[in-house]
């Protein structure tokens, strides 16, 4: 048996079972990063497709539009005026029943498919938010008051949350008198997360007194070198040396 060495410090003696813990603390320490790192994309992801989701749970302010069929997103925005996603033939009966005579479609595809050969006036002004200006903008809007005039009226694109959210949100704030945030708020409870940047950019720097001038004047835009303008210049130009 060797000699042990007295001359050597108690503490410069090795400690191989402290060495041990400390090396499963590093590994504890190590394993639960890891755990934290892989589930961090779940959680991203999770918390994008909540966002995305309507805010159904909450009870809705009574001045927001009500709900009436979740299946195809259709709520009641005004008595006269209703909102949805792409309906489809099951829903005709409930919008006969609500006396729809105008449906308003902003998305790319018609109507024909559900709406075949009916009685409901179709008109079709698909939209982009991605590149939507002031001139479609006042398009959309006076097609909205002008068909209100002969009774109830559907605007729907495809989901019920981009394209229709921003309509609906500039009819709040033009016709009705809200704020932006009012409006903006009432559009982000329908859904859409990112889909709706482009909307919400729109909605944020949009002057919304010319484009009140423009609807009372009848104007097709705010710009007056639009080319919707520039077209109307021109007709009305040959038009007076026709004569």
């Amino acid at each position: 048996m060797p000699p042990v060495d007295s001359s050597r410090p108690l503490d410069d003696r090795p400690r191989p079972l402290s060495h041990l813990l400390s090396f499963c603390r590093l590994l504890l320490a190590a394993l639960i990063l890891l755990a934290a790192l892989l589930a961090l994309p779940i959680s991203l992801a999770w918390s994008a497709a909540s966002s995305s989701m309507p805010a159904t749970s909450a009870v809705r302010p009574l001045e927001w539009a009500q709900p009436l069929d979740k299946r195809i997103n259709l709520y009641r925005m005004e008595p006269n005026l209703y909102r949805s996603a792409l309906p489809d033939s099951n829903a005709r009966p409930l919008l006969d029943d609500l006396g729809i005579v105008t449906v308003i479609n902003f998305y790319q595809r018609s109507d024909a498919s559900w709406l075949p050969a009916s009685g409901m006036q179709q008109i079709h002004l698909p939209l982009r938010t991605n590149r939507i200006d002031d001139a479609d903008v006042i398009e959309v809007l006076r097609s909205i008051r002008q068909a209100q005039g002969h009774g109830n009226v559907l605007i729907h694109c495809k989901h019920g949350q981009n394209r229709t959210g921003l309509i609906a949100a500039l009819y709040r704030v033009v016709y009705q008198g809200w704020s932006k945030e009012q409006a903006l708020a009432e559009m982000r409870s329908f859904g859409g997360g990112r889909r709706l940047e482009d909307a919400e950019r729109y909605l944020q720097r949009v002057d919304i007194g010319e484009l009140k001038i423009a609807l009372e004047t009848g104007a097709c835009s705010t710009n007056p070198w639009a080319l919707c303008e520039m077209k109307a210049w021109l007709a009305k130009v040959f038009s007076v040396r026709a004569t």
